[in-house]
């Protein structure tokens, strides 16, 4: 199955596949040949193409940019099994295509899910990181502080994700027309998804046995036993860290990014007011911006929305 046309991304990125040394292979949006890799992680229920607009800018920048489906995404591997999503085993993943990519100078970009696994990553400390990019998703301990009834009404449906085959039943009918209809009622911007965009997500959704490995990530939350020691979320991250915040977001209050300094040593937060969790698709040129200043070490610029 195409999931995504050619025509809806830039030339320049190219698709491949990457097995990694535990026997997995990922699908890797890649673009750009430098010495330095930014990875750039998706969320819920995204895919690399979410990334479209920003791997070729950080390929300008002069770095080799990779956007993965993660397991489960596309057409990377889909293990079964809620114990196969558990957060150790994500962060595992991110360390095996740093590996593989053979770089080792990386700048860790991510959105949504992929920022949870981000999070994780840095603060375990797995590999060496340059820096740290998260949009629209909040440091675990930051999470905490802030968690109250108004976050407790906006994440219900993690608590419907819990349910067997509920909720892949309910996202699943009509080929998966519910997952498009996300990215049609959602965004504040439509404009930056039309019929032709909310279709790769429609799609990348209906392949056999994709809602359940996406919603497994949020059963693991609960039932995944762990591997490793859990790491104490308020161990300070020292990598540079940037977080970009669409403020009109369904999912997180604003209120979960407040404490972030407290545990984040060098850190930038830059809000985009009217702006949804969607932030890096619905105003890729401002949070662009926002990343390239960052990467040149150059003062990140303030949000302006268009009056």
């Amino acid at each position: 199955m195409e999931i995504v046309p050619a025509t809806l991304r830039d030339p320049r990125i190219q698709t491949a596949m990457i097995g990694t040394r535990d026997g997995l292979t990922f699908e890797v949006d890649q673009c750009g040949r430098g010495d330095e890799l930014a990875l750039c992680l998706h969320g819920f229920p995204e895919h690399a193409f979410s990334w479209r607009f920003q791997l070729p800018m950080l390929a300008d920048l002069g770095f080799t940019a990779w956007a993965p489906n993660l397991r489960g995404y596309g057409n990377s591997s889909r293990p079964e099994g809620v114990h196969a999503y558990r957060v150790d085993e994500l962060v595992e993943d991110v360390a095996r295509l740093i590996e593989v990519s053979g770089k080792s100078q990386v700048t860790l970009i991510a959105h949504d899910w992929g920022a949870v696994i981000a999070w994780q990553f840095a603060l375990r400390e797995r590999l060496p990181l340059k820096r740290l990019i998260i949009c629209n998703v909040p440091h675990p301990q930051s999470m905490q502080d802030a968690f109250g009834w108004t976050q407790l009404k906006k994440s219900w449906y993690v608590f419907f994700f819990q349910l067997p085959w509920v909720p892949e039943r309910s996202m699943g009918r009509d080929g998966a027309q519910p997952i498009a209809e996300i990215f049609r009622t959602t965004p504040n911007d439509l404009a930056q998804f039309p019929t032709e965009v909310c279709e790769v997500y429609r799609r990348n959704a209906a392949q056999p046995g994709a809602l359940t490995a996406m919603v497994n990530y949020y059963r693991a939350l609960f039932r995944g036993n762990r591997k490793r020691p859990r790491v104490d979320p308020r161990t300070p991250i020292k990598v540079p860290t940037l977080m970009v915040w669409g403020e009109d977001d369904m999912a997180l209050d604003k209120s979960t990014t407040l404490t972030t300094g407290d545990y984040v040593k060098d850190f930038t937060i830059r809000y985009l007011p009217g702006v949804s969790h969607w932030v890096q698709q619905e105003q890729p040129e401002a949070v662009n911006a926002m990343i390239s200043a960052f990467i040149r070490g150059e003062p990140v610029p303030e949000y302006q929305p268009e009056r």
